[in-house]
């Protein structure tokens, strides 16, 4: 679609709510939110300069989504602690993170970009993914209102939040405190299962680590995911130790 027309077909915007999984009551607030700050340095529409360009929503947007995911990690993480929590939505919020979720919606195709914009690929570099993205996001909840918006974003980023928790748990810190104890010379560690909570399709366990006359605790879904925080914690005691 070229940047520089200055309306958009309504099948096009039905296709980005399809995306979106959310039809919008105002169409304006979701037609602004595409409106780069080329595009309007360049339109000739006075109805265009008068609305401006998205960087207000942008504003919106990053509060927006910060919240939700925040809400979502707290909700769905319950044994998490900050740090990890922190550390997770940064990345999920990071300008890189929020590219490519734009990418998974073919978000670029929808935004209205500037003639030079257009000729360097804009609608494929990451900032402008990422800062449409979060534009995109406050006309939403501009629109739906938090609670749909929270829950628009929870479906959105599930994926995304799975395949970062996937790639954090390939750490072995079971192997890695294996090897860092016996390079001090310390007896293998100790894993016991303290406790089981929950129902059978949804337990937490909770296990106790005995390392190198020190106890670390670990939390996890699993046995193997408790082991490994718990194996994890000791690492940091052990290293804090020293």
């Amino acid at each position: 679609m070229d940047g520089m027309v200055t309306q958009i077909k309504k099948s096009e915007f039905e296709r980005l709510e399809y995306s979106l999984g959310y039809t919008f009551n105002n169409i304006s607030l979701l037609e602004h939110a595409l409106y780069h700050s080329s595009y309007v340095n360049e339109s000739q529409n006075e109805s265009i300069k008068e609305t401006g360009d998205n960087q207000r929503l942008e504003f919106l947007g990053d509060a927006v989504l910060g919240l939700a995911i925040g809400h979502l990690l707290m909700k769905k993480y319950p044994d998490m602690h900050e740090g990890e929590l922190s550390k997770l939505r940064a990345f999920l919020v990071s300008e890189s993170g929020l590219a490519s979720m734009a990418r998974s919606i073919d978000l670029g195709r929808f935004i209205f970009l500037g003639k030079g914009e257009i000729l360097s690929q804009g609608s494929n570099k990451n900032s402008i993914l990422a800062d449409t993205f979060e534009a995109v996001m406050a006309a939403l909840y501009l629109d739906a209102g938090f609670n749909t918006t929270c829950g628009l974003i929870n479906k959105l980023f599930d994926s995304m939040v799975h395949a970062v928790i996937g790639r954090s748990e390939t750490e072995d810190y079971k192997s890695m405190l294996q090897e860092y104890v016996q390079e001090m010379g310390h007896c293998t560690p100790l894993y016991t299962i303290a406790s089981e909570s929950g129902p059978d399709h949804d337990k937490t366990f909770e296990i106790i680590v005995n390392v190198c006359d020190i106890k670390s605790k670990g939390i996890g879904k699993s046995k193997k995911s408790a082991e490994q925080n718990g194996a994890k914690n000791a690492l940091k005691i052990i290293k804090h130790l020293e």
